[in-house]
């Protein structure tokens, strides 16, 4: 099932299935809640799980203006749509980005929160510290300040976006983990008129990424609150072969989250969701019941 719901301003489409307990399915850059769609079914038939298009992508409005793209914004999404499914709290998953968002969400709204699942997405602490400190990590995190660039949307989207189709889909399709028609969906929701803007807003409002220049500061996500501590249970799945966040954003993590479980998976990259999706529905779904 499909519905648009209203929520902090903004019409977020959302696709909706199974009864009980409530599940949020938040996806990263560059996709939609069309990542989650090997998750759904696996976890409908236990929770009452929502997956919707982010802010800025797919089906949902686009607005206007970096600063509608704040992570404390976004967090403030989520607290919407648990309110718009009349609940007083959910489990939130996220990868990528949509792991950004749910970290921040968890952080500043734990009243809100039962349990917390990140696929391949780093805490706001430790990540600015690897873009402070760490010379691997800032390699890994250029493509950032590309993203934040005047000229990140036409260079995506030039040659019927061969640049996204290289870096997201061309190995997941090499490998037989995504279907050609899986490429149109996507290719379809990024030719929406705002969406590459949208996506790349989120990078733009944070400010994220490594130091640019001699003596330059890293950027990092800064969510104004007087503690970054998860104190609800979190488990944390991280493809250990990811390209983009490196493994070192696992260590010392258990210095801000004090129930964690942490699954490593060695062959695992970026895409992990897609590439391992019975392990990574089987991991979220005991998880969520236990």
């Amino acid at each position: 099932m499909e519905r648009d719901i209203t929520v902090n301003g903004v019409r977020l489409h959302c696709v909706v299935e199974g009864e009980g307990p409530l599940v949020l399915l938040l996806h990263g850059f560059p996709e939609t809640s069309h990542a989650w769609r090997k998750q759904m079914a696996a976890l409908a038939t236990r929770f009452r799980v929502v997956a919707p298009d982010l802010r800025g992508y797919g089906g949902s409005d686009k607005p206007k203006g970096i600063a509608a793209y704040r992570t404390s914004v976004l967090a403030d999404d989520i607290v919407g749509l648990i309110h718009a499914f009349d609940a007083e709290r959910a489990h939130v998953v996220g990868h990528d980005w949509g792991g950004a968002v749910a970290w921040a969400f968890a952080i500043a709204h734990p009243a809100r929160l039962e349990r917390l699942v990140i696929v391949n997405a780093p805490h706001p602490a430790i990540f600015g510290r690897l873009l402070r400190e760490d010379p691997a990590q800032q390699k890994a995190s250029e493509y950032m300040l590309a993203f934040r660039s005047a000229t990140a949307e036409s260079r995506l989207a030039e040659n019927d976006f061969a640049a996204l189709k290289r870096i997201v889909l061309a190995g997941l399709l090499a490998a037989g983990k995504i279907t050609a028609e899986d490429e149109r969906a996507y290719v379809a929701a990024w030719s929406q008129p705002g969406a590459l803007t949208g996506g790349l807003n989120y990078y733009r409002a944070a400010k994220i990424g490594p130091p640019t220049g001699a003596g330059g500061e890293a950027s990092r996500m800064k969510l104004n609150l007087p503690s970054l501590d998860v104190n609800a249970p979190t488990l944390v799945i991280w493809g250990e072969k990811d390209p983009y966040l490196l493994t070192g954003n696992l260590n010392g993590l258990d210095r801000y989250v004090h129930n964690l479980r942490v699954e490593r998976i060695p062959d695992g990259t970026h895409w992990v969701v897609h590439e391992k999706p019975a392990l990574v529905n089987s991991l979220i779904r005991r998880f969520l019941e236990s």
